[in-house]
C-alpha cells in the first residue's frame, strides 16, 4: 500500500519539490493551503504536480485546521514546512512569526499526539538558529545563538520537536537546513534578487542592483537535493536532529560574481551597496558539517553552488524575456 503524506507550506519553494519527489515515489500527497487572494500554486504547476495533490484549507496558527486536516488526510508522515521564512520580514512582524514559525508547530505535535501518535513527523529547522555562531562549523552539537525574530520562533519549534519526541514517543524529527535555494525561490531572498537582476540588467530592464552586506557568508545548496534528506529521515528506525548542508560557504559577492559573469557582465559595474538591507543584528557567516546526514542517511548533496546559480539565472532570463 502507498503511504500518506501531508505537507504544510505545499506551496512554497520545499514544499513543491518534496511533493514532486513523494510523488515519483507513489506517495498520496496532501498538502495544507492558507486562503490568499493570490495565486500561491505556481510552483506546483512549474513542476507539474499541482493537479495530483489533495487540498486541506488550514492555517498553522489555528489549531482547529490543523486538527481537522491531520484527521481528513490520516497521514502517515508530516512534513511541516510552512512558516514565515523570510528573516527580514521577521523585524517587520514578530509576532505573526513567532506564532506561525514556533506556536504552530505545537499544533502540529498536539494534532499528532492526541489524533495520529504513529504519524512520524519531519520539523524544518534551520541554521539561522545558530546566528551568532559558537564554532566555526556548525553541526547538531553546536549551541545555538539566534539574531533575527525569525532564527527565536523556529528555535522554539526545534526544541518543542524535541521535547515531544522524547516526552510522548513521537518519531519526530528536525532537519537544520542551511540555505537552499532554487528557481522557484521568492524574489525577495538574496539569491533570487541576485539572478533576478543580473537577467533584468542583462536584457535592459534594470540598471542596478541594490544590496546590504555581500561580505556575509553562507552555505548554499539546491533546494531540490535538500528534501531528499527531509524524506530520509522520517525513513529511519529512531527519530533524530540533522544539520543538511554543504560543507562549503561562499559570500554574496562570490555568488553575484558567479551570477553577472553567466551573463557576460562584471557584478561591480552594477551592484550598490545600500545601507537600508542590513540587518539590526547581522549573521556574518553560518558553515554546516552534514557528516551525521552523510553518515546515517547517506545523503550528501549533489548540486554545486556554480550549477545552481546558472540554473537559477537561466529560469529567470526566461520568464523576463515573456515580460
Amino acid at each position: 500500500m502507498s503511504k500518506t503524506a501531508l505537507i504544510t507550506g505545499v506551496t512554497g519553494q520545499d514544499g513543491a519539490y518534496l511533493a514532486k519527489l513523494l510523488l515519483e515515489k507513489g506517495y498520496d500527497v496532501h498538502g495544507l493551503v492558507a486562503r490568499r487572494s493570490s495565486d500561491t500554486r505556481w510552483r506546483l504547476r512549474e513542476l507539474g504536480v499541482e493537479g495530483q495533490i489533495s487540498y486541506h484549507e488550514g492555517d498553522l496558527a489555528d489549531a482547529c485546521s490543523i486538527q481537522r486536516a491531520v484527521i481528513k488526510a490520516k497521514p502517515d508522515e508530516i512534513y511541516n514546512l510552512g512558516a514565515q521564512s523570510f528573516v527580514g520580514s521577521s523585524w517587520d512582524q514578530p509576532v505573526t512569526t513567532a506564532v506561525v514559525d514556533g506556536i504552530g508547530v505545537t499544533h502540529l505535535l498536539e494534532a499528532i499526539r492526541q489524533f495520529a501518535p504513529q504519524t512520524r513527523f519531519y520539523q524544518a529547522s534551520t541554521s539561522e538558529m545558530f546566528g551568532l555562531i559558537q564554532a566555526e562549523r556548525q553541526d547538531e552539537n553546536t549551541p545555538f545563538y539566534p539574531r533575527s525574530p525569525y532564527g527565536v520562533a523556529k528555535l522554539y519549534g526545534h526544541w518543542i520537536t524535541v521535547n515531544y519526541r522524547e516526552s510522548f514517543g513521537l518519531h519526530a524529527s528536525s532537519g537544520i537546513l542551511f540555505n537552499h535555494e532554487s528557481p522557484l525561490r521568492g524574489i525577495e531572498f538574496v539569491t533570487r534578487k541576485v539572478s533576478d537582476a543580473a537577467a533584468r540588467i542583462k536584457l535592459g530592464k534594470q540598471t542596478e542592483l541594490r544590496l546590504g552586506n555581500i561580505d556575509a557568508k553562507r552555505d548554499w545548496g539546491f533546494a531540490g537535493d535538500y528534501v531528499e534528506a527531509m524524506w530520509l529521515m522520517l525513513q529511519q528506525e529512531q527519530a533524530d536532529d540533522y544539520v543538511v548542508a554543504t560543507g562549503v560557504t561562499t559570500t554574496v559577492r562570490d555568488m553575484c560574481k558567479l551570477a553577472f559573469e553567466h551573463v557576460g557582465l562584471n557584478y561591480e559595474d552594477y551592484v550598490v551597496i545600500d545601507p537600508q538591507f542590513f540587518r539590526p543584528a547581522e549573521v556574518e557567516v553560518l558553515l554546516g558539517n552534514p557528516g551525521k546526514a552523510e553518515r546515517k542517511l547517506g545523503w550528501t548533496p549533489k548540486t554545486s553552488l556554480s550549477t545552481l546559480i546558472e540554473m537559477m539565472v537561466e529560469a529567470d532570463l526566461r520568464r523576463v524575456g515573456k515580460e
